[in-house]
């Protein structure tokens, strides 16, 4: 079973469009996992433009309390005020994404062996307070060894240039690359997350080509999709896509 965790990044991104605190993230994230999401993935920049620290504080409380066994994932780049922002929050997982600050949305994964001096005592601390971490990664099966002797548990895969193709030819040729990739950190003991421009559309054939796919973190889409048919039937219909 591939599970879904609901980025909720949009969501936020749109309440701040006013000094108001809707729409709220807390009450689309309740719903989400009312609908069956297995959990609520956050990506806090520190400008705050869309997930806010009081955010993350409000969503792991409604986890833990509400819907214990469901899962909290924050995704950033590891510097020291993400590291203890993860410290705080203590979430199931921690994703590691090599973005700067100032980039719109994440578009590429960690080259694993020249960011080392990062990467090793920063999942170091993480496993510490037995947090799971997980590195973005482009689809490259040589990368799967260098993230495996980095001591992450697992991998995400980053799929925008598979979602973002936009004919058959490269769309096929992406999937081949995400599917040996996933293969290779398989083969390297490592569990395999999927994100980034994944669709109802194309969900399907990533998790036909990947059928042992830990988990997908789609926001996006699935925001866009809630605006035509609800919080709670797009989720339905994304575990459906999923699985």
């Amino acid at each position: 079973m591939t599970d879904l965790s609901v980025n909720v990044n949009a969501i936020a991104m749109l309440r701040n469009r006013r000094d108001l605190p809707w729409p709220s993230v807390v009450g689309l994230s309740r719903l989400a996992l009312d609908a069956g999401a297995h959990g609520i993935t956050v990506h806090p920049r520190p400008d705050e433009r869309h997930i806010r620290g009081t955010d993350v504080t409000a969503l792991i409380a409604m986890i833990r309390t509400e819907y214990p066994g469901r899962e909290f994932n924050i995704e950033g780049y590891p510097d020291e005020r993400f590291l203890r922002l993860v410290e705080a929050a203590r979430p199931d997982q921690a994703t590691f994404v090599p973005d700067d600050p100032a980039q719109a949305t994440s578009d590429h994964g960690f080259d694993v062996a020249a960011a080392r001096a990062l990467l090793d005592p920063a999942i170091a601390r993480m496993k510490a307070i037995g947090v799971r971490v997980s590195l973005f990664l482009d689809a490259d099966p040589a990368l799967a060894q260098a993230a495996a002797a980095t001591g992450a548990e697992r991998i995400e895969l980053y799929t925008g240039p598979y979602g973002g193709a936009v004919d058959a030819a490269t769309r096929a040729q992406r999937l081949d690359d995400l599917r040996r990739t996933a293969d290779a950190a398989r083969a390297a003991g490592l569990g395999v997350n999927a994100g980034h421009d994944l669709t109802l559309e194309n969900l399907p054939a990533l998790k036909q080509a990947i059928p042992d796919l830990k988990e997908v973190s789609i926001g996006h889409a699935l925001t866009a999709d809630a605006l035509a048919f609800g919080m709670a039937e797009t989720v339905r219909r994304y575990l459906r896509a999923a699985n």
